[in-house]
């Protein structure tokens, strides 16, 4: 695998283009196609197609970030299109999925989403992880492509109300992005996504990995399903 850790490292973020193969694309066409009509997303456990993207194709590129050790934590399947066309804001990803509520210090607050237990953990959790974005649909300049703020995963915990700053302070790259291309991205870099221009589905497979355990007997969802 043709991979720069020097420029991953330095920037936040990595272009894997083609990764998927034919095999990957198929899955995740299968997966999309059983989200309700106009649904703009769901979370996703227990599948065997997921279950064969995260042991191959995006098993291997976290394998390549964070080592053997890397593991998926969280699946999300995004669908954006005509009937569904939404922006976020700049902002940092600073919670994870977990199998049961158990208080730990530094741990929290509390959330539930789709039936799971989401928690914000200490912030030192969310820079050892990295995200993959498995693209089933082409994602140009006119389809909301994601934004990153180039270096900005190396900045610690950033307050909500200095996010528009420092994205306007730092060079910002556009996740352009091919069928079939995976991007990686440090999981705490500074990110957004506009509204599609010229809106047509744009299909993404987000997997969270990390290859650490987790205190006080927590443990994460994972892909695999939770009870």
């Amino acid at each position: 695998m043709n991979f720069d850790r020097a420029a991953f490292d330095r920037t936040g973020a990595a272009l894997f283009a083609g990764a998927l193969g034919p095999a990957g694309l198929a899955d995740i066409d299968t997966l999309s196609s059983r989200l309700k009509p106009d649904e703009a997303g769901a979370r996703l456990v227990g599948s065997p197609e997921l279950d064969r993207l995260v042991a191959g194709p995006l098993g291997t590129i976290a394998a390549t970030l964070l080592g053997e050790a890397a593991r998926p934590v969280r699946a999300v399947l995004f669908d954006k299109s005509d009937a569904a066309n939404w922006s976020v804001g700049w902002h940092q990803d600073r919670t994870i999925a977990v199998r049961r509520r158990i208080e730990v210090d530094g741990f929290g607050p509390w959330s539930t989403k789709a039936g799971a237990q989401h928690v914000e953990p200490p912030f030192a959790v969310i820079e050892a992880m990295v995200t993959l974005r498995a693209h089933l649909d082409v994602c140009d300049a006119d389809n909301a492509p994601l934004r990153v703020v180039r270096g900005s995963h190396r900045l610690g915990h950033i307050p909500s109300d200095k996010t528009v700053r420092w994205a306007a302070d730092l060079p910002v790259d556009v996740c352009l992005a091919e069928a079939g291309d995976v991007w990686a991205y440090a999981t705490p870099i500074l990110h957004a996504s506009d509204r599609a221009r010229l809106p047509r589905r744009r299909r993404v497979l987000q997997v969270d990995f990390s290859a650490q355990d987790l205190p006080g007997g927590l443990e994460w969802l994972g892909t695999g399903g939770y009870e």
